[in-house]
């Protein structure tokens, strides 16, 4: 099978071809630490009260009307974008399929255990820590190379399917979820200006001391 190695070390591998690729005695604790760490990292953000990133404003603000909790919400929100995978002839890995039910346990239990700051000065600490450790736990587990999360892969489809490019398509995603989770009462604010600039160039830093390299990698194209 021909695979394709990015710059940043990251593979282009089927589910199954993950599973297959071997060091799993790494990548396994390494994609799960990673999800528990960005479900923690959610849960930071929501507490730091200055805004949320574009999903979790939706999720805060379906939170408002559904008798679910924010980590209950954000698996739901999960499961439904991972059907849209189907028409989208996306196939979800490990990673994928953890992704949906870790990410939000985990967001549960860091609500539970981070109380509500009472000061500006410890909120934007809590902001700032939040949107830093959101990009490295992305990286942690992205790098553990068993499958992208559901809105990742919904980002990827629908760029493979429309043609457009990625950054058009996780805009037009991005603005989308950010809208309607306003319109439902979620939180913004300066948080969520952060999270947009910075996430990215986050996640892509990290990911260099992250990315498992796996025995199929070839050497990187450039």
């Amino acid at each position: 099978m021909t695979t394709t190695t990015l710059r940043s070390g990251l593979t282009t591998l089927g589910p199954v071809e993950q599973l297959r690729a071997g060091r799993l005695g790494r990548r396994l604790p390494q994609l799960f630490f990673g999800l528990v760490l960005y479900g923690m990292s959610m849960a930071l953000l929501v507490r730091a009260g200055l805004g949320l990133d574009p999903w979790d404003v939706l999720h805060q603000g379906l939170s408002h009307y559904l008798p679910l909790s924010f980590g209950t919400v954000t698996i739901v929100v999960g499961a439904v974008v991972l059907l849209l995978w189907i028409p989208l002839r996306q196939k979800p890995g490990l990673g994928t399929v953890s992704n949906v039910v870790v990410v939000g346990v985990a967001a549960d239990v860091g609500l539970w255990l981070i109380p509500a700051p009472d000061h500006l000065a410890v909120q934007i600490v809590m902001m700032i820590s939040a949107v830093v450790v959101n990009g490295l736990a992305g990286a942690i587990y992205i790098g553990s190379q068993l499958g992208p999360g559901p809105r990742d892969g919904l980002m990827t489809g629908l760029a493979a399917s429309t043609g457009r490019s990625l950054r058009l398509v996780r805009i037009g995603i991005e603005l989308t979820v950010l809208v309607i989770g306003v319109l439902l009462g979620g939180t913004i604010g300066v948080g969520t200006v952060l999270y947009a600039v910075s996430i990215g160039p986050l996640v892509q830093f990290f990911l260099r001391f992250t990315v498992v390299r796996l025995p199929v990698d070839q050497p990187d194209l450039r």
